[in-house]
């Protein structure tokens, strides 16, 4: 700004504007295209321009870079001193985007609220999908990538993720009935899976440690027990956390609380497996709930010997059968049938195995016990529970394995059947929507194989109370959730979400500094990270700005210090 004072002694202000002035001029067949440096001022409320240099000779290049200082005149950045620019590689930033960005589309943050204790609880699901591990992991996992900068986390340690896990188990039903309005906004469904699984736990501390039936065939080791209610597309909606020696039976009242209260959904249709939906779990149903389970094969064999049902009845294509009201879909799985067989001949083989070991032995020690050889193959032949048509005799010091047909094939009578129970009217469904949905179960099961294997990764279980206990479960539920969305989101792609968050996690930011100044830049992803996104329909900001997140590791540590 420049202050001029004319003669008459007014004061007159003039506003210099400086900025490139461009045009393009076509003549004939050629096109021309002048720069002029020119600035532009006001005199006396009038608007004038001058021309201070012709820019016309200057490359495309060089007209840019003075558009782009003119631009950037009143920056703080010094243009004269870009020697003096520092590039640093920032923390990743890619997979956790993207994974906030899903979880926002699934309605989880809203669901959990904008506090700061939802916010780590977010961490800790995003965490979880990406990282797995224990709190102290996620601690770490925060340190290496902007979860704390995008979620807006201030500060962070491993306590505050322990004290988030009971901030969840006390808000639990209220999260999940959230969720659940939020994914069914129009219409709740009316039919629901439930089962049950147990975990196994390192240590003997944990407030809902018992012995109990142990799943995972880990002897010596106390469990806690897992009940998941899913919806109709297997996609989990309430979860719940039972002593060890809880019986599955036992579990399925609080589910129907949950449906019934929480969720306040009618005329339910609960699809359990046999070992869950029994006579006083059905009879305890309220009156507006239907069931589909199955029956055991005594429970078969019962109903075969009074006429309710046929055996020529069961074959390839589903058959029904009622009695009493309850409708029976009889079936026959032929490939099951013969993995049935062909595990019982391998049992076989087994045994004649032992048999021939048994009887070299007692033919290099004349003074060894035949009996004692013999009741050796016995034992292998109750351990594989085929004492029905299996037994082992002795003859000469020879022991040798007699199978009986006529019991084999009493026992063979109905490999691969199986009867569904259910009291769903015929007009809801008929039967082969009955089986189907009784075989919608196996989206259970892979439910708590995602949750417990390495991919969520619920054990090893890094608690010890009960309420935190019931927070980690809850996180690896939601987790579930988040990791199911992106894997549809990638289902078309050659590519699992393990693979493509490890894709995504190696977008850094970069930190761009000149002097006191410093932004944040972007990189574009690669052409995998690119489609990885595009799929998802997330997009990655250019530039975030910068802000310090406190994440400790060593609070834990020192505290433990001090009281020790």
């Amino acid at each position: 700004m420049n202050i001029k004072l004319d003669k008459h002694d007014i004061v007159c202000y003039i506003v210099d504007t400086m900025y490139v002035d461009t045009a393009t001029i076509k003549r004939k067949d050629k096109t021309y295209t002048r720069h002029l440096l020119r600035t532009s001022y006001r005199d006396n409320g009038k608007v004038k321009h001058k021309t201070l240099l012709n820019l016309s000779a200057c490359s495309a290049d060089e007209v840019n870079a003075i558009k782009l200082a003119l631009k950037h005149k009143k920056n703080i950045l010094n243009l004269s001193s870009l020697d003096n620019i520092e590039t640093t590689l920032g923390k990743r930033i890619g997979s956790v985007w993207l994974l906030k960005s899903i979880a926002e589309k699934i309605g989880i943050p809203k669901a959990l609220g904008s506090d700061q204790n939802a916010q780590m609880a977010m961490l800790q699901i995003i965490a979880r999908v990406a990282n797995q591990g224990s709190r102290l992991s996620a601690v770490r996992f925060a340190k290496r990538h902007a979860v704390c900068e995008i979620l807006g986390i201030k500060k962070l340690n491993e306590e505050d993720l322990y004290e988030n896990l009971a901030w969840l188990a006390n808000r639990q039903e209220a999260i999940e009935k959230k969720l659940f309005c939020h994914r069914f906004p129009e219409k709740p469904p009316t039919l629901f899976l439930y089962d049950v699984t147990s975990t196994y736990l390192e240590g003997m501390c944990n407030e809902l440690a018992n012995w109990g039936y142990n799943r995972d065939k880990k002897k010596g080791k106390m469990q806690i027990v897992i009940g998941l209610l899913t919806g109709p597309d297997g996609l989990p909606v309430a979860v719940r956390v039972f002593e060890g020696n809880t019986a599955d039976t036992k579990t399925v009242s609080e589910q129907v609380r949950s449906l019934a209260e929480s969720f306040g959904v009618k005329d339910v249709t609960l699809v359990g497996d046999r070992g869950m939906l029994k006579g006083p779990q059905i009879k305890a149903l309220p009156d507006d709930f239907r069931y589909i389970t199955a029956i055991t094969k005594p429970q078969i064999h019962n109903m075969l010997s009074k006429g309710v049902l046929q055996l020529e009845l069961f074959d390839k294509t589903v058959c029904e059968v009622e009695d009493n009201g309850i409708r029976y879909v009889l079936r026959r799985n032929p490939f099951r049938a013969e993995q049935i067989a062909s595990t019982r001949l391998s049992k076989q083989d087994a045994v004649e195995k032992i048999a021939a070991e048994r009887t070299r032995y007692l033919a290099e020690h004349q003074r060894a016990e035949v009996e004692k050889a013999r009741q050796k193959v016995q034992t292998k032949i109750n351990k594989l529970k085929a004492d029905k048509w299996l037994t082992a005799t002795v003859e000469n010091r020879v022991i040798t394995v007699h199978k009986d047909d006529e019991a084999l094939s009493e026992t063979a009578l109905l490999d691969g059947c199986y009867v569904i129970k259910s009291d769903v009217p015929k007009a809801d469904a008929d039967a082969q929507l009955l089986h189907d949905r009784y075989c919608d179960l196996e989206n259970v099961e892979r439910d708590f194989r995602t949750m417990k294997s390495v991919h969520l990764e619920m054990r090893p279980v890094f608690v010890k109370k009960k309420e935190s206990t019931n927070g980690h479960v809850f996180v690896v539920m939601l987790s579930l959730l988040l990791q199911r969305k992106t894997e549809k989101y990638w289902s078309e792609m050659d590519i699992t979400v393990e693979e493509g968050l490890d894709e995504l996690g190696a977008i850094h930011m970069q930190e761009v500094r000149l002097g006191n100044a410093c932004i944040q830049d972007i990189p574009k992803p690669n052409k995998i990270g690119r489609q990885l996104l595009k799929n998802a329909g997330v997009n990655l900001p250019s530039v975030f700005p910068k802000t310090i997140a406190n994440v400790d590791t060593k609070k834990k540590l020192e505290s433990e210090r001090k009281r020790l």
